[in-house]
This record gives C-alpha cells, sequence and structure tokens, in this order.
C-alpha cells in the first residue's frame, strides 16, 4: 500500500508553499524520516522528511507549483516490492517464460517513458511567452519549446514569430495580467539569451515587506562613527580564554547587541511600533539579526538579548546562523523582533542607509572597519574606524531620541567596560 507525502503544517498564518526542489526522482530508494522534497514559504524553506521507507512511486506537485497546506506531493511504495515479483515469476515460468517477463518489462517500461516523456512535456509555455503567444495570436502547439520538460520559452515564440508561423483565428481578447510598471520587451537578438526565473516565496516577501517599509514609515538615517580598538584590544586580549570557557568565537554581534540592548532602554521610542493611532512600547529586547543566505536575507531572532550575557548572546547567534545557512529556521525563530541590526561590514560596505524591517520602528546598520585618521587628545593618530547608520521611523521616534540612542550606542562600544557595569 502507497503512503503518501503531504504538505505538513508550515507554521502561523502560512497557508501555501513552493515546491523548490526534489531530491529525489521516480524509482529512487528512500529512507525512513530521509529528506526528500524542500518547501519554499514566504518565511522560511522547509524539508520535507519522508514518513515511511520504500521507493518514490509518484511525483504529484512539480518544481515551482504553489501547494497548500495538505496538498499531495507524492506517494511512497513499498521497496523493491514490484521487482521481487517479477523476478518470482520469471524463476517459476522457466527461461523461455523469463524471457517473455523480461519483454513485457521492457515495453511496460516503454510506455511508461512515452507517457512520463508527454506528462513532462505538458509544461505552460513560461509567462513571457504566454504574452508572445496571445499577442501573436498563435497556439502553443505551433511552438517548438527548448526549455526544461519542453516548456516553450520567449525565444521559442520569438523564432517561431520570425518564421512566419500562421495565426489562429481570431477569438475573443484574453485578458492579462500587467504589471505596474510594464517591462518594455526586448530586442529578439537579446531575448534569446535571457532566463526567465520565477521569485521564490521568500524572495517575493523581501520585496514586499521592505517596499512596505518604505511606502508606510516616515525613514530616516543619522550617521555616527566609532572608534572600534576598546573593543578589539579587548577580544585580543580574551578571545582564546572566552572560546576555551564558552565554546564559541568573541565576535562583535555580541558587544553591538549588548550595546543595543542598553540603549534600547534609555530611548524606549526605537524600541516601539505603531499600531493604529496607538503606539506600543516594548519592555523587553528581541534583537533581530540580518543574515544573508543564498536564497536571500533573513533576520533571526536573539529573544531578551537585554536578559542576556555577551556569551550567551554569541552562542545565539551562532546557532540561528547556522541554521539559517543551513535553511533549518523556524518560523518561531523570525516572529517577535523588535529592532534590527545589519552588518554590511562583513562584505565590504562603507557606508549604507538600512530600510527598516516593519513593524519595528530602528535598525542599525554596521559597516566595515577601516583604519582612518582622527583627531585623540589634538594629536592625529590613525584608529580603526566603523561607520554606523540608524535608519528609524521618524513617526514615532524624534530626531533628537534617534541621534541620542545612537550616541549610547558609539559610548558602549568606545568604552566596553560600560556594557560590564551597565552603564
Amino acid at each position: 500500500m502507497a503512503t503518501e507525502i503531504r504538505v505538513p503544517t508550515l507554521g502561523e498564518s502560512v497557508t501555501e508553499a513552493t515546491v523548490g526542489k526534489w531530491f529525489k526522482k521516480v524509482g529512487d530508494a528512500i529512507a525512513a524520516d530521509e529528506p526528500i522534497v524542500e518547501l519554499e514559504t514566504d518565511k522560511v524553506t522547509v524539508e520535507v522528511p519522508a514518513p515511511a521507507a520504500g521507493t518514490l512511486e509518484e511525483i504529484a506537485a512539480q518544481e515551482g507549483e504553489t501547494v497548500g497546506l495538505g496538498a499531495l506531493l507524492g506517494q511512497i511504495g513499498a521497496g523493491g516490492g514490484a521487482a521481487k515479483k517479477a523476478d518470482a515469476v520469471a524463476q517459476a515460468a522457466g527461461p523461455s517464460g523469463a524471457n517473455t517477463v523480461r519483454e513485457a518489462e521492457k515495453k511496460t517500461a516503454a510506455i511508461a517513458g512515452d507517457a512520463t516523456e508527454v506528462k513532462e512535456r505538458a509544461m505552460p509555455p513560461a509567462p513571457a511567452a504566454a504574452k508572445l503567444l496571445a499577442e501573436a495570436n498563435l497556439s502553443v502547439d505551433q511552438v517548438a519549446g527548448s526549455g526544461k520538460r519542453g516548456q516553450v520559452l520567449k525565444g521559442d515564440v520569438l523564432e517561431a514569430i520570425a518564421k512566419g508561423a500562421a495565426s489562429q483565428p481570431t477569438e475573443t481578447p484574453r485578458v492579462a495580467e500587467t504589471p505596474a510598471v510594464p517591462r518594455p520587451a526586448s530586442p529578439a537578438d537579446d531575448a534569446v539569451r535571457e532566463e526567465r526565473v520565477r521569485m521564490t516565496k521568500l524572495r517575493q516577501t523581501i520585496a514586499r515587506r521592505l517596499k512596505e517599509a518604505q511606502s508606510t514609515a516616515a525613514m530616516l538615517t543619522t550617521f555616527n562613527e566609532v572608534d572600534m580598538k576598546g573593543i578589539m584590544d579587548l577580544r585580543a586580549r580574551y578571545k582564546d580564554v572566552f572560546e576555551k570557557k564558552h565554546g564559541v568565537k568573541l565576535g562583535f554581534m555580541g558587544f553591538f547587541t549588548k550595546a543595543v540592548t542598553h540603549a534600547l532602554k534609555e530611548i524606549p521610542a526605537v524600541n516601539a511600533e505603531i499600531d493604529g493611532t496607538d503606539i506600543i512600547y516594548k519592555n523587553y529586547a528581541h534583537i533581530g539579526v540580518a543574515v544573508g543566505t543564498d536564497k536571500g536575507l533573513v533576520v533571526p531572532v536573539v529573544r531578551d538579548a537585554d536578559a542576556m550575557s555577551i556569551a550567551e548572546i554569541e552562542k545565539e547567534i551562532g546557532r540561528l546562523g547556522l541554521a539559517a545557512r543551513d535553511g533549518k529556521l523556524s518560523v518561531a525563530d523570525m516572529q517577535g523582533g523588535t529592532f534590527t541590526i545589519s552588518n554590511g561590514g562583513v562584505y565590504g560596505s562603507l557606508m549604507s542607509t538600512p530600510i527598516l524591517n516593519a513593524p519595528q520602528s530602528g535598525i542599525l546598520g554596521m559597516h566595515k572597519i577601516q583604519d582612518r585618521p582622527v583627531v585623540v587628545g589634538g594629536q592625529i593618530v590613525v584608529r580603526p574606524m566603523m561607520y554606523l547608520a540608524l535608519s528609524y521611523d521618524h513617526r514615532i521616534v524624534d530626531g533628537k531620541e534617534a541621534v541620542t540612542f545612537l550616541v549610547r550606542v558609539k559610548e558602549s562600544l568606545e568604552d566596553p567596560e560600560r556594557l560590564v557595569l551597565d552603564l
């Protein structure tokens, strides 16, 4: 009896997902609990484990398809059952019977292969190709597809038009979805060298949320710079002892997170959010730490960071960062943040204006540490300097509060003993 593979519960408020990648093909052997298919939601990427051991009998939802909760993804059959049965029949039938069975198997496989090929080629045309087909009044059957599983691409349609494919009789005009800003058609020689790839659910959500933040908040950015010598000297002195005791490296994020939580206590508006005509002040600090992955930007949350030591913060950031890169973040890991820290410096950014992570009212941008000449005690000296940027929602945070917040972060980082003494 076949075991069904269905879309599991994906977390609060998540109702659908996109099939990202199948790790197995039809006919492959599968172990129980082995990851078999990857689903992409608008928040996280989830690997679906096999509910039972056996052989993958059917893939019901192809890569790129959108599926709802509980939808059928595929089916697992008893491993090797059919092959064993065929062998038993062949053995009982003797040499001639075995040949007959083998011939029947070959024909069955050929028929199945042909059916599979037809099924795989029954791939709808790419969106751009469909639009061109409608404009040229052509049928998809008139165009040879060169894409995956025989999909008709934009270049295929352009080539067919250039060769003078006959158009179909005029029918009732189709109503096509038009983007907000129509993309001008590429010249034919450029179009054949383009590739159209559907945005992942995660990338669509990132794009939507960032645009919503720009459209909703009265966003403003203030800058300052911090002398990192104190922290760098402290790290150099204690990094080996710290790692030996706590089992994690002493980085910069622990200091920055702690400095932010201290500043949030003094300037609570930066840790608040607007709800209609109300302001919700958070008497806790759940700090989001932006992490870049190959699938896009994700922001896991260090919960109650204000109550944690630097060592505890570093451990939690390490755990979340590893889970993010492995695609194993849970929805709970990414919910409830009250303030975000983004470290563009790891990529070499010298300065930026980070976009708010709505509905939060503040985000701190860290940047590259660079030796620069500065005046200290009337003398020009070279110091490791970093630019800091605080983007904030001016609807709730005044300029004085924003500048004061950033100055407090700067003071804590330049004099790290303040973090230990809670000053």
